[in-house]
């Protein structure tokens, strides 16, 4: 290594190095932190610290609550990433063959996506209101209690998401569609393909690996999803809405259960690592069209 390049080297490491203790003070000490509590069975108001090994992790195994909150979180992440992906795709093809106004629907597109979630949450509480709702009052003598009742709950919870987050699937696609060059429709008409044949066989694949990529970033958030049940239900009726994210709030914050709750955050946090990891060796394997 001459001069040059270890000088080069240092001052790489020296405009790195903030940036190394910034993540390792906010995000790999506390990560430590929460994982060691997990083997502990700590209640700061009762008073109690002792060291429990695997206990916390044990009594998940057995936990029908646990269970019940993480088929919610499935039936969330499954039910809102879907959605997503299909009117997102189909948002962005919309626009896209727009010949006028692309940035007036832009623009309205990516309103949602800017509110904050806490916001938005807000307004769909608004809206599913059972007495003075705007879907409700449209609904007339049907109305439904859409945040009470327990076979409906789950269900509101997730258009509500999907409204919000949709956008951030549709920009992507609309991205990747302004890049297909205009030749490969062309050529496709000149061969003779219709509309499906076209979407089927030439736009689906070319958006493959951008859909793929977004439909990383969404699953990785609705597994954390927190806000949006949060606001709207708090998780219930009867549990209906409690997610794992949920269940470690109540676990920390209400009941105090520190090393309890720290567990079922550390199970959260192998999950989104778990799923994070399947996705990118799928990118990896380059199965998906480019």
């Amino acid at each position: 290594m001459t001069g040059r390049e270890a000088a080069a080297r240092r001052r790489a490491l020296v405009c790195v190095g903030p940036t190394v203790l910034a993540l390792g003070a906010l995000t790999v000490y506390p990560g430590v932190w929460v994982l060691w509590l997990s083997f502990q069975r700590r209640i700061p108001i009762f008073d109690v610290s002792r060291f429990a090994g695997f206990e916390n992790y044990a009594f998940l195994a057995v936990d029908s609550r646990f269970w019940s909150a993480a088929h919610t979180t499935a039936v969330f992440t499954l039910g809102s990433v879907a959605l997503e992906v299909v009117l997102g795709v189909a948002a962005a093809l919309a626009i896209h063959a727009q010949q006028r106004g692309r940035k007036v629907s832009l623009s309205l597109l990516l309103l949602a996506w800017a509110m904050p979630a806490v916001v938005g949450a807000k307004l769909f509480e608004w809206l599913y209101h059972p007495a003075a709702g705007l879907i409700n009052v449209a609904l007339g003598r049907h109305a439904i209690n859409w945040l009470g009742d327990p076979s409906v709950a789950l269900p509101a919870v997730i258009l509500a998401d999907v409204w919000r987050t949709m956008p951030f699937v549709a920009i992507l696609c609309y991205a990747r569609l302004l890049a297909i060059p205009a030749d490969v429709y062309e050529a496709a008409q000149v061969d003779g393909a219709g509309r499906i044949a076209t979407l089927t066989r030439i736009t689906l694949p070319l958006l493959g690996r951008i859909l793929l990529l977004a439909v990383l970033f969404r699953t990785l958030d609705a597994l954390r999803a927190f806000d949006i049940m949060f606001v709207l239900t708090g998780g219930g009726p009867a549990g209906t809405t409690e997610t794992l994210t949920v269940y470690a709030y109540r676990a920390l914050f209400q009941t105090l259960q520190l090393g309890f709750g720290s567990a079922v955050s550390v199970v959260v946090f192998a999950l989104v690592m778990a799923v994070a990891w399947a996705y990118l060796r799928l990118l990896r394997t380059g199965t998906v069209a480019a």
